[in-house]
C-alpha cells in the first residue's frame, strides 16, 4: 500500500491491487487491515519515517550550513514526488482528518528542523540576523514541494533541481556581508 499510494494516490489505490503486489491473501489482509482506510494509515506511518529521517540530518552536529546544503542536495527522486507531500494531493485523504494527521504531523516535525539549524546558522552569522527562521523554514519546505510538483508535471528533473540550487544560491546571498579591509583596519586602530 505504500509504495501504491505513493504512485497512484490513495483514492487510485484499490486493496484488491495491495494483494496482488504483496501476494498477501484476502484474509490475512483484513484480518491485520479490516478497511481501506485502516491499510492507508499504516502505509502512511509507514511512509514518513522515509521523510523523517533525512530531514533528521538538518539536527546533526557540525556547521549549519554544512548541513543545510547536504540535506538539499541530497539524492531524491524528482519524478516520484515525496511520499508524503503527496498525499496532501489527494482529495480523499485531504478530506479525512485521521489521514491528513500523520501527513501534518511530519511537516511540522520537519518545519521544526528546519527552523533550529536556520536559528543556528544566524547565531553562527552565517545567515543574516534579520532573517526569520521560521518564515525561511516554510520558505524551503515550499521549495522542496514545489520543485517536486513542478518535475512531476514536465516529468523532467530539472525543475526540481533548479529549485534545490536557486535556494542555496538565496541563502548563500542572505550571509551576512563581511567588513571590508577598511573597516578591520579602522577597528584595529581605534
Amino acid at each position: 500500500m505504500s509504495e501504491l499510494m505513493w504512485e497512484r494516490g490513495y483514492a487510485d489505490t484499490s486493496p484488491r491491487e495491495v494483494r496482488q503486489r504483496s501476494g498477501v491473501g484476502q484474509g490475512s489482509m483484513y484480518h491485520h487491515f479490516p478497511t481501506k482506510r485502516d491499510l492507508a494509515l499504516a502505509a502512511l506511518e509507514r511512509n514518513i519515517p522515509d521523510l523523517l529521517p533525512a530531514a533528521s540530518e538538518l539536527d546533526d552536529p557540525g556547521d549549519p550550513m554544512a548541513r543545510i546544503e547536504a540535506y538539499l542536495m541530497r539524492p531524491r527522486d524528482p519524478l516520484k514526488g515525496c511520499k508524503v507531500g503527496r498525499m496532501t494531493q489527494d482529495p480523499q485523504v485531504r478530506e479525512d482528518p485521521v489521514l491528513l494527521a500523520p501527513v501534518a504531523r511530519a511537516f511540522t516535525q520537519v518545519h521544526a528542523s528546519w527552523v533550529r539549524v536556520l536559528r543556528e546558522a544566524v547565531a553562527a552569522r552565517q545567515l543574516r540576523d534579520d532573517l526569520d527562521p521560521e518564515r525561511l523554514a516554510h520558505t524551503l519546505m515550499a521549495v522542496l514541494q514545489g520543485g517536486y510538483v513542478l518535475a512531476i508535471a514536465q516529468q523532467d528533473p530539472g525543475p526540481f533541481n533548479n529549485a534545490v540550487a536557486s535556494a542555496l544560491d538565496l541563502l548563500r546571498a542572505a550571509a551576512p556581508a563581511a567588513p571590508d579591509h577598511k573597516d578591520k583596519k579602522r577597528n584595529r586602530t581605534a
